[in-house]
């Protein structure tokens, strides 16, 4: 059981021992409120708090004002008493009230119907990306503990905590770069969603895992002694496709067998070099598959997710994924934002919360958005049109990596990405090839827009497909109108 000794004990080498009075402080508070409160499970509630703040803990997030949060992120709304974000303020501090208030939901005294609640926390939370890291931070790990307690729930709150899990909580890990959460929360939600399908996949996954295993670790017994050879310190660890992964597969048609990714190795080296080299000796052993190989070390990813992917043939002919990447990217790819606070030449809390609003895509798309749509509702709509769904990746003709939603078009793309360019576009090409505008995208294409010839911008609203393209060459039209 979680306990909050062993948080101080985590902690102790840390933070300054204020700081650890102050998250003592926090979770005497916590308990004193909750103190006559259970969880569904029968259990005390402070159990929550406490399990909240160590999944942070295992995020790599030692932060003490994040605790701090952790610990008291229901007070405000459970406390039979007034108990406010100005007590907190003057309790703890001013940095751990703000943090509170970000993931305390907005009373239903506000609205006229529970929906426009719903949607106005929701806007609340995912705004908490832009203003402040932590707050999503905190939303993620509580998400995860009531996943993790979720079989004490009826069966319809079972599924419905699980759909909304799926829906708002996975994007946002995927967003934040921490595969590992997103990992575990759709394969929670997995299991209310489809059981029966999860069970199966659970199953088979092993069988095939085991079958293969033998295989697998053949080839990369060979390819460690050729990189100790070379001097190429290396660890190589074995992983399986997630549930999920392996469920979108099995309905899309494919047999799990014929997977070739369900069981993969991962390559870990100390530096960016040692990754090409590594990379080296994987196809020199292992004849590569055309274009399967991806550099998301010279392109990250829009999450700034980072590493080299390759597939190869084995000595039995049979397909065989390899990724390759530094330990720091393997602490990034696991965790996401807080592992830039832990690793070598690590940045600070502001930097790195300067470096999420100028460079991540998802947050300036969700600052447009918050700009563009006043209403609840509407914000929220566009919100699961355009960011959390399924994307697809293109780049541009500098090989740049940009993120659309699927289904986007070539005008989407050119709308997005180059709206400076608008007023004097003539046409887009993708793969070199030129197409109309309401081409649809697929993942890897390369797409250029053309500024010379004729400007033709008949029907260009029924060649986008998303909201806000659509609103900004309405924009680009009434301008032009204008002049």
């Amino acid at each position: 059981m979680i306990s909050i000794e062993r948080l101080e004990s985590e902690l102790r080498e840390k933070v300054p021992k204020n700081k650890l009075l102050e998250v003592k402080a926090s979770y005497l508070i916590a308990c004193d409120i909750h103190k006559d409160q259970f969880r569904e499970s029968g259990e005390p509630y402070i159990i929550h708090p406490l399990n909240v703040a160590n999944n942070l803990l295992n995020m790599g997030v030692y932060d003490s004002d994040t605790i701090c949060a952790a610990l008291l992120h229901d007070t405000i709304e459970d406390a039979k008493e007034d108990f406010t974000k100005e007590d907190i303020a003057q309790l703890i501090n001013p940095t751990v009230a703000e943090l509170v208030d970000g993931v305390t939901k907005i009373s239903r005294m506000n609205f006229s119907t529970k929906n426009d609640q719903n949607k106005a926390n929701t806007r609340k939370i995912i705004n908490g990306l832009t203003k402040d890291v932590r707050i999503i931070l905190i939303k993620l790990a509580d998400r995860l503990h009531n996943m993790e307690t979720l079989q004490y729930k009826k069966p319809e709150k079972q599924f419905a905590n699980a759909m909304e899990t799926m829906e708002l909580f996975v994007p946002l890990a995927l967003t934040i770069g921490s595969y590992r959460m997103k990992n575990k929360l759709e394969e929670l939600s997995l299991q209310y969603i489809a059981p029966e399908d999860y069970k199966y996949i659970k199953e088979k996954r092993e069988e095939i895992e085991q079958r293969e295993s033998k295989y697998l670790k053949e080839m990369a017994s060979i390819i460690r002694n050729e990189l100790s050879k070379l001097e190429i310190e290396n660890t190589i660890v074995f992983r399986d496709q997630s549930l999920y992964t392996l469920y979108k597969k099995i309905k899309k048609g494919y047999e799990l067998e014929n997977v070739y990714d369900l069981a993969y190795f991962k390559i870990l080296v100390r530096d960016i070099e040692d990754c090409y080299r590594a990379l080296y000796v994987v196809h020199r052993n292992n004849p590569p598959i055309n274009g399967r190989m991806k550099d998301y070390i010279c392109n990250p990813r829009t999450n700034f997710y980072q590493s080299l992917h390759t597939t190869v043939s084995d000595a039995n002919g049979k397909f065989r994924k390899v990724k390759i990447r530094t330990y720091d990217m393997e602490k990034i790819a696991a965790y996401g934002i807080p592992a830039y606070w832990n690793i070598e030449n690590a940045k600070t809390l502001e930097e790195t919360q300067e470096y999420i609003r100028q460079k991540c895509q998802f947050a300036k798309k969700l600052m447009e958005l918050d700009e563009s749509y006043k209403d609840d509702n509407e914000f929220v709509k566009e919100l699961y049109s355009e960011l959390l769904t399924d994307h697809i990746y293109v780049y541009t003709h500098s090989g740049e990596i940009k993120e659309l939603p699927q289904g986007a078009t070539a005008l989407d793309f050119a709308v997005q990405v180059y709206p400076e360019e608008l007023d004097r576009m003539t046409g887009v090409l993708v793969n070199s090839k030129e197409v109309k505008l309401d081409t649809p995208l697929k993942n890897n294409d390369r797409v250029q827009i053309k500024t010379d010839g004729k400007i033709n911008r008949e029907n260009w609203e029924s060649y986008a497909k998303t909201p806000t393209s659509i609103q900004k060459i309405k924009q680009l039209q009434a301008n032009a109108i204008k002049k």
